[in-house]
């Protein structure tokens, strides 16, 4: 009995220290745990800026004692940042970060004064990874479409803009709840730059071109003559605008975005090995994000019918995707292979700036070799410089990458969702970006690639 409550006694040591070092911060940042109230009562909220100490949110105090958390951007950060409000809580960084934020690391002698005074002590600041020039670009570039955008730095994974529309004030937050709530057709409090779940059009056939590559050490010799559509039993897929691209390589399909080759090619996939492409690049899987995101989809199986494997292989069918899972795709094939795991934080510092903790940038997977990431990011290369993505040749800064059109109404073929995903300076990769605008008209401010375009003209320029 002695020694079963000895080791009892260790156990508990054990799961205690556990739960304050690994724990402590989860449960605190439940929505759900009222000690949360306890740490607002001694700490007044702490700062959120962007990498460059431009502020983000803010807790302004009034002379009685008011506390007023405010965003000088307005909706412009709504979704990444979120909101914190006493009745209706946390959302975004300010939800993940809530630990951080209620957590007073100032100087100890200056926390001694203000126990005596009964005074608050001033809560630690998140310094993001955000860029508000990029983010203001991206919020003005996407205007009044639905849709959202994403951009990532190449080689790090830090997170430097993530626009969503519609969106919502969230100064306002409390007096806008019940309508926020309630507008299902806009839903604009969907972040849908991690939530959004979306076919991902022609962007898919960045994959599939990898799953050919893979099964096929010749894919070098690959050819198909296009007369603007391919047929297979009783299905027929047509080129955008039944175009008849003539003939092809690899290379020419994929700057040309021609549907009828890939399905071609979907037609000479093993699906299993199609599938496990797929999933190297995490569809079906956990996606590494501190913010609430939706899995992505591929449901191929060796069953499926040949229709649904075409459909598949040109990114339509049942696969679905993110704006966020998209960009992380790319950031892989310009940093040569690994994907880098994205985050939003920078460092945590206390309100005078001295720095309590820093983040470093992690490799989260190894998604492909080098060799195939070089040969994607020549094909890549080519949508820009012969192909559809031609609007962003000849600027200022190089650019690589893949449009999309994506039907989601079987009735009517002109609805349609936009997308454009790439990377700038291909030699030395610079920024990833992801854009979906949805129900595009087909006009060229509607299409993904042009606005992609205005946001990095924007930067660079």
């Amino acid at each position: 009995m002695t020694y079963f409550f000895v080791i009892l006694f260790i156990a508990l040591m054990a799961y205690l220290i556990y739960f304050t070092v690994f724990r402590a911060s989860t449960v605190i940042n439940s929505p759900y745990n009222q000690r949360q109230e306890t740490f607002a009562e001694n700490v007044v909220r702490g700062t959120i800026t962007d990498r460059n100490g431009n502020v983000l949110a803010e807790t302004l105090v009034s002379d009685d004692g008011t506390e007023t958390r405010n965003y000088p951007y307005g909706s412009v950060f709504a979704h990444v940042i979120g909101y914190s409000d006493p009745q209706y809580g946390n959302m975004g960084l300010e939800s993940v970060e809530n630990f951080e934020l209620l957590t007073s690391n100032a100087f100890f002698l200056e926390k001694l004064q203000n126990e005596f005074d009964g005074a608050k002590n001033i809560g630690d600041t998140v310094v993001t990874t955000l860029d508000a020039d990029l983010q203001q670009a991206s919020y003005d570039a996407l205007g009044s479409y639905k849709g959202a955008v994403v951009i990532i730095e190449a080689s790090t994974g830090k997170i430097l803009a993530m626009v969503s529309k519609p969106d919502f004030d969230p100064n306002d937050i409390a007096e806008d709840w019940s309508d926020l709530n309630n507008d299902s057709k806009n839903s604009p409090m969907l972040n849908r730059a991690t939530q959004g779940s979306y076919a991902p059009g022609s962007t898919f056939k960045i994959i599939t071109t990898l799953a050919f590559m893979r099964q096929n050490s010749n894919y070098a010799d690959y050819t198909y003559d296009c007369d603007g559509e391919i047929t297979e039993g009783n299905t027929t897929i047509h080129c955008f605008g039944s175009t008849a691209h003539g003939h092809e390589d690899l290379r020419s399909s994929v700057a040309n975005s021609c549907n009828s080759s890939f399905a071609n090619i979907g037609l000479s996939l093993d699906i299993s090995k199609y599938r496990e492409t797929a999933e190297d690049l995490l569809f079906n899987n956990s996606l590494p994000s501190v913010l609430n995101y939706t899995k992505s989809s591929f449901a191929l199986t060796e069953d499926s019918e040949d229709s649904e494997v075409m459909m598949t292989a040109m990114g339509q069918g049942k696969t679905m995707t993110s704006p966020y899972h998209m960009a992380m795709i790319t950031q892989a094939i310009a940093n040569g292979g690994t994907m880098m795991r994205p985050y939003l934080v920078d460092s945590i510092t206390n309100y005078t700036g001295s720095e309590i903790r820093h983040n470093v940038p992690q490799s989260y997977r190894k998604v492909m070799t080098s060799a195939e990431a070089s040969q994607l990011k020549e094909y890549m290369e080519a949508v820009v410089e012969e192909g559809t993505g031609s609007v962003l040749s000849g600027k200022s800064y190089t650019a690589a990458g893949k449009t999309g059109t994506a039907e989601y109404s079987m009735s009517d073929s002109d609805r349609t969702h936009s997308w454009f995903m790439g990377f700038t300076n291909v030699d030395n990769p610079d920024l990833v970006i992801c854009v979906i605008t949805e129900g595009s008209d087909g006009s060229p401010g509607g299409k993904a690639v042009s606005i992609a375009a205005d946001i990095l003209d924007s930067y660079y320029d």
